[in-house]
C-alpha cells in the first residue's frame, strides 16, 4: 500500500475543492459576454448631431419617399438635425411612440399639407432609420 504524506493529501483535497469554482468562473465569464442592446436615447442624440453616423444608420433602400415622390438615396437624403423633442410645438403638431424595438415620429402642420414621418427599428441590437416619408403639398 502506498503511503501519502499529510501535505500531499491536503494538497489533493484542496485541488479537488477548486474544480467546481473553475467551472463557476467560466460560466460567469460566459454571462459577462451578454449581448448589449444600443440605448435608443443615446443613438437618437448622436443621429441628429453626427452626419456621418446618421448616414451609417440609414437602412437603404429606405422605405418611404421625399417631398417630390422620389425614393430616398444617400445622394438625395436631407440630414435630420432637429429631434422630435425639440420641434417648435407652437407651429407644428408632433406625435411619437416608442417600443422596445421601434420608434415612430410624426410632425405635421394642421390643414397645411405638410407632414414628415419616420420609423426607427432595432436591428441586430443597433438602431436604424428604416422609413421616412415627407409630404409638402
Amino acid at each position: 500500500m502506498i503511503k501519502y504524506s499529510k501535505w500531499t493529501m491536503l494538497s489533493f483535497c484542496f485541488a479537488l475543492a477548486l474544480l467546481p469554482s473553475c467551472s463557476s468562473t467560466k460560466s460567469k465569464a460566459s454571462r459577462a459576454k451578454k449581448i448589449i442592446i444600443e440605448d435608443f436615447d443615446r443613438f437618437y442624440d448622436k443621429f441628429h448631431k453626427d452626419r456621418v453616423f446618421q448616414l451609417s444608420r440609414l437602412k437603404f433602400p429606405l422605405q418611404g419617399h421625399s417631398e417630390t415622390g422620389k425614393k430616398w438615396t444617400k445622394a438625395n437624403w436631407n440630414i435630420m438635425k432637429v429631434r422630435i423633442y425639440d420641434v417648435d410645438k407652437s407651429q407644428y403638431k408632433v406625435e411619437c411612440k416608442k417600443t422596445d424595438k421601434s420608434f415612430f415620429q410624426l410632425v405635421w402642420i394642421e390643414n397645411a399639407g405638410f407632414n414628415s414621418e419616420c420609423r426607427f427599428e432595432l436591428i441586430d441590437n443597433k438602431w436604424y432609420l428604416v422609413y421616412a416619408l415627407a409630404i409638402d403639398i
